[in-house]
């Protein structure tokens, strides 16, 4: 594999023009664009599709663990003086914040080893997002000269995210906070800047104060999965009437709120309702597996008990699979757009027209009869 991409030279040197323009200084440039170095493994990071999907217990179970439980209670004690008063200025409360960066570091264990501005700079040089991955070298430069971070500090993800919160640089420069008064918002070295980083972001997201993320529930037998999805939010009152309740059998309450609805192993896994908090934590990260285990660990780092419905095994998902499912329902007319082997809205919404159709559960999850019905191997 070449170690360099034929344009490296003349692509870094735009980018030092680029640089130039945005007004970092000169030293800057020389120190740092003419030292950087092109990482092929980034682009195949990059590149690479993954060939299955994650199913939600093998997702879940390895990010919400006894062991971070643990570690997130304990962190609580460490750290509560400062988690009440980031709750008190920003509206969220300890658990949330101490749950992100679970998710994020391992709780600052491990923050990437790549060079932030190396990566940068290869993606940058990379026609797929170069646009994108300009603007964020050009931030990290920014921030490089503001805050006279040394260039072997800055360590993170391959795609550049950095410190205890794994921050893209333009979300650092828009959203750190020196928490510590040292006059720098350091979000590698500092986890009182880092926390604070994460309730200003958090705030900035549409967090809203006093309102959780969501909760399990508990489904009647006879549900019709109907409503499923963001796009399909009800009022709790709603789904009061449809006789959902919570886990330990009481009325859900009923304040003037909507919640949607999600079922992440379809109809046999846990379910959940969610609240507007619940979008804030996927403006995080955009993925649902995601947010309902941010949410959750946070509930159990907070004296919460684990899920009542436990997520069940399933294989993961090939993407080569689900793409001929969805060719399938196209062709038998449930138009669920491009076959890409992504179940999105549209092939569960049309997933669920066709299992209704066959008398199975409407769940939208594509199940071993949903695919066997559908002559998928």
């Amino acid at each position: 594999m070449a170690t360099e991409q034929p344009n490296w030279a003349t692509c870094v040197a735009d980018l030092q023009q680029t640089a130039k323009a945005e007004g970092l200084s000169q030293n800057t440039i020389d120190t740092t664009l003419a030292q950087v170095k092109y990482v092929p493994r980034v682009i195949e990071l990059d590149n690479k599709q993954p060939e299955f999907s994650q199913s939600f217990e093998n997702y879940f179970t390895k990010r919400v663990t006894e062991w971070r439980v643990a570690q997130g209670r304990k962190l609580y004690q460490e750290h509560k003086q400062l988690l009440h008063k980031l709750a008190k200025e920003y509206g969220v409360p300890p658990q949330y914040l101490l749950a992100f960066w679970g998710l994020e570091t391992n709780f600052g264990s491990y923050k990437g080893k790549m060079s932030v501005l190396d990566s940068l700079a290869t993606l940058a040089c990379d026609p797929r997002r170069s646009t994108y991955f300009t603007q964020e070298l050009m931030q990290a430069l920014k921030l490089k000269e503001r805050y006279n971070f040394a260039e072997s500090d800055m360590v993170g993800s391959w795609a550049g995210a950095m410190g205890h919160t794994q921050f893209m640089p333009s979300a650092y420069a828009k959203y750190a906070v020196d928490g510590d008064g040292d006059g720098k918002a350091d979000l590698w070295n500092s986890t009182t800047d880092a926390l604070t980083s994460a309730a200003h972001f958090l705030q900035n997201l549409g967090w809203k104060r006093n309102e959780r993320w969501g909760r399990e529930v508990s489904l009647p037998a006879d549900f019709s999965y109907a409503h499923l999805g963001k796009a399909q939010a009800q009022p709790l009152t709603r789904w009061a009437e449809l006789g959902i309740t919570q886990t330990n059998g009481q009325p859900l309450s009923t304040p003037d709120m909507k919640a949607a609805l999600y079922l992440p192993s379809g109809h046999t896994g846990p379910a959940f309702l969610a609240y507007d908090n619940f979008d804030v934590i996927m403006r995080w990260n955009r993925s649902t597996f995601y947010a309902i285990a941010v949410g959750h660990l946070a509930d159990r780092i907070n004296g919460g008990v684990a899920l009542n419905v436990a997520p069940p095994k399933m294989p993961n998902l090939s993407r080569a699979r689900v793409k001929e499912l969805q060719q399938q329902l196209n062709a038998q007319g449930y138009d669920v757009g491009k076959p890409d082997g992504i179940l999105g809205s549209k092939s569960v919404k049309g997933l669920q027209a066709y299992q209704k159709s066959q008398g199975l559960v409407a769940d939208g999850y594509p199940d071993e009869a949903t695919f066997k019905a559908l002559k998928v191997n």
